[in-house]
C-alpha cells in the first residue's frame, strides 16, 4: 500500500483541524455535556471512522480494509479501557464535572502524540529489523498476561510516579477553576489539575506501549496504524459522557482485551517464523508448517471477543444487581 507524502499531510493536518475544532466548539467553555451532544457526537466519529475504512477498501483493496477494521475495532477497545483509567484518575482527583472534558481532550492529544511517536518507531523497526517481530509478539503474551490478572489493582493517581511529583513540586489544596497554576501568599502553587494531566500523560503512556505493538500485530501500513489510531480516539471524549457509569459495569473488558492481545501475540510469532531465519530451528530456515491467520479471521475473532465479553459483563452485573435487591 503506497500513501504519498501529500496524502500523508492531508491527513496529519485533517486530523489536527478535527482536535482544535473540538477544543473551541465543546471544550474551551467549561460544561458538562448532555446526553444527546454525547451520542449525536459519538455516533458522527464512529460513522466517519468506518466510512473512512470504506474508502481504503475501495481504494486500496479489501486486504487493506480488513486490516483498518481489526486495527481500528482493537484500538477502540482499548481506548474503552483507557477511559477506565481516565475514570479512576479522575475519581481520585475529584475534578469537579464541567472541566471533565478539558481533562479528557488534553488526555487524548496526549495519546494521540505518544501513539505518533511510537507508530515512527514501530514503522522504523519493522522495516529494518524483521525479528521485532518476535519482540512485538512476547510483549503481547506479556500484555495480555498483566491485563487479565493485573488490571486495576493499583490506582495511578497514588503510585510511585505521582508520590514523586508531590514532592517534588509545590501543590494547592483546591481547584483554581480550570487553570493549572495558582497564586498563594506570593507563591506559585500548581492546582490539582496540573496534577490530572501528569498522570493522565503518564497513563497515556503505559497504553501507547500496550497499544501499538497489538496494531501491528495487525497490519505492517503505518498508514493505517496511525488513522485506525486517530479514528480510534476521536470522539472519546463524548464516549465516556456517553456510557458513563456503563464503564463499571464492563467488568469482563480486561479479560476480553487480555484474549486479543495474546491472539494478536500469537499472530504475530506466527508471522515472524514466516518471515525470519532462525539458525538453530528448521536448518535456518523460515518455518511455514503454520499457516499465518488471515486478516478475516482476525477480523471475526476481534468481534466476537468483544461481543462476547461486554455481554457477559452485562449479565453479571445485572445478576448481582439483582442477587443486592
Amino acid at each position: 500500500m503506497y500513501v504519498t507524502p501529500t496524502v500523508w499531510l492531508i491527513t496529519i493536518a485533517v486530523t489536527i483541524l478535527f482536535f482544535v475544532y473540538e477544543f473551541f466548539a465543546h471544550v474551551r467553555t467549561p460544561h458538562a455535556p448532555t446526553i444527546f451532544e454525547s451520542a449525536r457526537w459519538s455516533a458522527f466519529y464512529i460513522g466517519l471512522a468506518l466510512l473512512f475504512g470504506v474508502g481504503i477498501g475501495i481504494v486500496s483493496g479489501w486486504k487493506y480494509g480488513g486490516e483498518y477494521f481489526a486495527g481500528y475495532l482493537t484500538e477502540k477497545a482499548l481506548s474503552v479501557d483507557n477511559l477506565f483509567v481516565f475514570l479512576i484518575v479522575m475519581s481520585a482527583f475529584a475534578v469537579p464535572k464541567i472541566y471533565q472534558q478539558k481533562v479528557l481532550m488534553i488526555g487524548i492529544v496526549i495519546a494521540l502524540i505518544m501513539r505518533g511517536i511510537f507508530i515512527a518507531v514501530g514503522a522504523t523497526l519493522i522495516s529494518n529489523f524483521s525479528w521485532v517481530f518476535y519482540v512485538f509478539g512476547a510483549m503481547l503474551l506479556f500484555l495480555a498476561y498483566r491485563q487479565a490478572f493485573t488490571h486495576g489493582d493499583s490506582n495511578p493517581a497514588e503510585g510511585r510516579f505521582m508520590r514523586l511529583v508531590r514532592r517534588v513540586l509545590p501543590v494547592s489544596d483546591e481547584y483554581n477553576s480550570d487553570k493549572l497554576f495558582a497564586r498563594i501568599d506570593g507563591r506559585i502553587f500548581v492546582t490539582p489539575m496540573f496534577l490530572v494531566i501528569i498522570a493522565i500523560g503518564f497513563v497515556d503512556l503505559i497504553f501507547a506501549v500496550d497499544s501499538i505493538p497489538a496494531i501491528f500485530g495487525l497490519t505492517e501500513e503505518a498508514y493505517i496504524v496511525f488513522t485506525a489510531n486517530a479514528f480510534a480516539l476521536m470522539g472519546l471524549r463524548q464516549l465516556f459522557f456517553l456510557i458513563g457509569g456503563l464503564l463499571e459495569r464492563l467488568v469482563y473488558l480486561a479479560q476480553g482485551l487480555a484474549v486479543i492481545l495474546a491472539f494478536i501475540g500469537v499472530k504475530l510469532l506466527i508471522h515472524a517464523l514466516h518471515k525470519n531465519e532462525l539458525p538453530f530451528i528448521n536448518g535456518g530456515n523460515p518455518i511455514k508448517v503454520i499457516p499465518e491467520i488471515p486478516i478475516c479471521l482476525s477480523l471475526l475473532f476481534i468481534l466476537a471477543t468483544i461481543a462476547v465479553a461486554t455481554v457477559a459483563s452485562l449479565a453479571k452485573t445485572r445478576r448481582d444487581s439483582k442477587d443486592v435487591a
